[in-house]
């Protein structure tokens, strides 16, 4: 917005604290596509569990305390594709679930 109002790339680039070829590239890109956004979303490897995480927390809610290898035994048993213990584990972790392998699940963290 600031190129477009008139000021110089040096005091573009000093406003928004990022260097001069950022400022051009990102200039470009917007007099060139109307956006600046990039539609590089979503890099990296899927999930595993992508869809599966809250049955994985109606799964510890019914009882607090499983061990993960019997949670990931008990949601391998559903529907879903099939998930490793570590897998389990972090998905908790991401939650908020406290656990550790050998510890049953005492309470939200």
């Amino acid at each position: 917005m600031a190129r477009r109002l008139g000021t110089s790339i040096t005091e573009t680039e000093r406003l928004v604290d990022c260097s001069q070829s950022a400022v051009v590239s990102i200039h470009a890109k917007w007099i060139n596509d109307g956006d600046t956004s990039s539609r590089h979303q979503g890099v990296g490897r899927p999930r595993a569990m992508k869809k599966g995480r809250r049955r994985l927390s109606r799964l510890v809610k019914q009882n607090r305390r499983q061990r993960v290898a019997q949670l990931e035994a008990e949601y391998n048993a559903g529907p879903s594709a099939n998930v490793s213990e570590h897998t389990v584990q972090r998905t908790l972790l991401d939650r908020g679930l406290c656990s550790a392998t050998d510890v049953p699940l005492v309470s939200l963290c």
